[in-house]
């Protein structure tokens, strides 16, 4: 009887499950969005009620259209949005407060207040990442002295806090308080050598130990679905959704890089068995720990915010009716008619890590048109990317050949040439784009045995297009010295 690997793929906007063959095709999938939460200018919340009846509901309706049962399903991986932070009640599994996602900027005062301390870099040498609003520790500190009685109740031993990762285990588990590494090194909150959580920055925080989950690693039998129509299935690979993208990938040699054109961006590379710290403004993260074999680190640069700036135009400004006619508009000009958009609605993350920028449309005269602003909007992605690819070849030493690219954008042709011409690197698109999905099915199937080893995931492994360079040189540097003023324009806007 052919068997399957389900992944539940819990993203910023949306919940999926994908049930994938072992040549790592898609065989069925379901998905459906789920509400953004802004109580305040720079406050992102998700609701971790809707969060789990969504994936309750797309593992069911996923099922339906394959016309598969429990028994078809060999295992389940998770990947999950990173940095998202919530806070439950330990015996009952109910949520304290809305989710607090990475984008969130409330935490911008403790992040200032721990910097002034010994500056943004105090712990990078222990966690290998800033002082930012981005990571779970500050937003755990924030929920823990602002959501009534949970302080006290933390130190009483009463709650919990996890990722989404975390969330989505204890819910179909009934039972597990379990993350793995990739999430963990997320938090600020572990050490990135010991991969345990840190007691020094566990004391500065105020961060009580008994609410954090056991650290495991990315691909291992963690348990079995309590309830529901995979009741009996076991949950055995849990990955970071970026992580789990390089891994989809197959980016297992130091070097491989990959990035994914998401809610935001994330270029990460492979350095292999030990982290590499950043000085050119990357973080250092874990990339992947299949059962007991050592770490593997990767370097990343973030970026907030790429896919949710087409959103943005469509929902905020109207500009667009679907995120899909951006590509037609922006191509119905010839350039950007000197229009730059500088996205920096939480700040700038990678290589800047600026809280107090803030987004901006620059170069506007009579000349400028919704296509032109379209265009400015979608080479915004790929100039950041330009950021974020120099300062990994700074830290690396290695030059990029090409770069694997995969996410909702990389179906905008425009985008891709736009992208190999401004990076003067050959851009490439995998056979299977999902492979966010496709990482946290191979961590899952590894530890099963559906997979021998990750050399049958390279098999799996095909391209599907590739852009080649073909801007001058001269044209490339104007445009990206054009991009660098509008940079500089976005800085210091909150006081």
């Amino acid at each position: 009887m052919t068997r399957f690997i389900g992944a539940i793929d819990q993203g910023t906007t949306s919940t999926r499950f994908i049930v994938f063959d072992q040549a790592g095709s898609i065989v069925a999938t379901a998905q459906k969005e789920h509400e953004q939460i802004y109580p305040q200018p720079g406050w992102v919340e998700h609701s971790p009620a809707e969060i789990l009846r969504n994936t309750d509901e797309v593992i069911a309706a996923a099922l339906v259209r394959g016309k598969l049962t429990a028994r078809d399903i060999v295992c389940v991986g998770i990947t999950n949005q990173r940095e998202t932070t919530v806070i439950w009640d330990r015996r009952s599994g109910a949520p304290l407060h809305n989710a607090l996602v990475w984008q969130d900027t409330r935490v911008d005062p403790l992040v200032a207040y721990f910097a002034g301390q010994g500056g943004k870099d105090r712990f990078r040498a222990r966690t290998g990442l800033p002082l930012a609003s981005y990571f779970s520790g500050l937003k755990l500190r924030w929920l823990l002295d602002n959501v009534p009685d949970a302080r006290r109740r933390a130190e009483a031993g009463e709650l919990q806090f996890g990722t989404i990762d975390t969330l989505l285990l204890r819910h179909l588990t009934g039972a597990l308080h379990v993350t793995d590494v990739t999430n963990a090194s997320r938090t600020q909150l572990m050490n990135i050598e010991s991969l345990q959580w840190d007691d020094e920055v566990l004391r500065t925080f105020r961060i009580p130990a008994s609410v954090l989950p056991r650290i495991a690693s990315s691909s291992e039998i963690y348990g079995e679905i309590a309830h529901g129509p995979l009741k009996g299935v076991p949950i055995a690979g849990i990955l970071g959704d970026q992580q789990a993208a390089l891994v989809g990938q197959t980016c297992f040699a130091p070097g491989e890089a990959k990035n994914t054109y998401g809610t935001g961006c994330f270029l990460l590379m492979n350095t292999g068995e030990r982290p590499v710290s950043s000085v050119a403004g990357l973080v250092t993260t874990v990339a992947y720990r299949f059962g007991a074999a050592p770490a593997c680190y990767a370097l990343e640069g973030s970026i907030a915010i790429s896919g949710a700036l087409v959103q943005w135009l469509r929902d905020n400004l109207g500009i667009i009716r679907s995120s899909a006619e951006i590509e037609s508009l922006a191509a119905s000009v010839a350039d950007n008619g000197d229009v730059y958009v500088v996205p920096a609605f939480s700040g700038l993350y990678a290589p800047h890590w600026k809280d107090h920028a803030r987004g901006v449309i620059v170069g506007l005269t009579h000349y400028a048109t919704r296509a032109h602003i379209a265009r400015a909007a979608l080479e915004a992605t790929a100039y950041q990317t330009c950021e974020v690819l120099a300062a990994m070849e700074q830290d690396s030493g290695i030059r990029l050949a090409e770069l694997r690219v995969d996410g909702g954008m990389v179906v905008n042709e425009l985008l891709m040439q736009f992208q190999a011409d401004m990076l003067d690197v050959t851009v490439v698109r995998p056979q299977v784009t999902e492979t966010t999905a496709l990482g946290a099915a191979y961590a899952a199937g590894l530890a099963t045995g559906y997979w021998k080893d990750t050399h049958d995931l390279r098999k799996n492994w095909g391209v599907d297009r590739k852009w080649t360079p073909a801007m001058a040189r001269d044209q490339r540097g104007r445009l990206y010295a054009s991009w660098q003023k509008a940079v500089a324009r976005s800085m210091n806007w909150v006081e």
